[in-house]
C-alpha cells in the first residue's frame, strides 16, 4: 500500500492561520504593532545558549570560505571538540575583534589599512 500524501496547508485560505500572525507573534497584524515587554528587559540579562545567538549573513569571498570549510573539517578530522562551523566562526571573529581593540598594534587593522 502506498504512503498517504501529506496535505499541506492553504496559508491564504480564510481558515488557515494568518502567516503574518505566526511569523510575528502579534496577534492582530492589521494594528498598530506594540512592543512585546521583553523589550523592555534590562540589557545585562543575557540569554543563555542557542537562545542567546541569532542568524547572521555576510558575503565572504569563495577563497576564504573553502580555506575556512577546510580548517573546519581539518579540525574535526583532528580529534578537536569543534560543535559546528558556528562555533568555529564565532571563536575567529571574536579573536579578530579582540584583536582590533589593541588599536595600532592590531593586526587586522594593519591589513584594513594597508600599512
Amino acid at each position: 500500500m502506498a504512503a498517504r500524501r501529506k496535505d499541506n496547508p492553504d496559508l491564504f485560505a480564510d481558515t488557515a492561520l494568518d502567516p503574518i500572525e505566526s511569523a510575528t507573534g502579534y496577534g492582530n497584524p492589521s494594528s498598530q504593532l506594540q512592543k512585546p515587554e521583553s523589550f523592555n528587559a534590562p540589557l545585562a540579562e543575557k540569554p543563555t545558549g542557542a537562545a542567546s545567538k541569532k542568524k547572521a549573513g555576510f558575503y565572504i569571498s569563495v577563497d576564504v570560505l573553502r580555506r575556512f570549510t577546510l580548517k573546519f573539517h581539518e579540525l574535526k578530522l583532528a580529534g578537536v571538540d569543534i560543535d559546528n562551523k558556528s562555533t568555529l566562526l564565532e571563536l575567529a571573529l571574536s579573536f579578530a575583534l579582540d584583536d582590533m581593540d589593541k588599536g595600532q598594534d592590531s593586526h587586522v587593522l594593519q591589513r584594513l589599512t594597508g600599512l
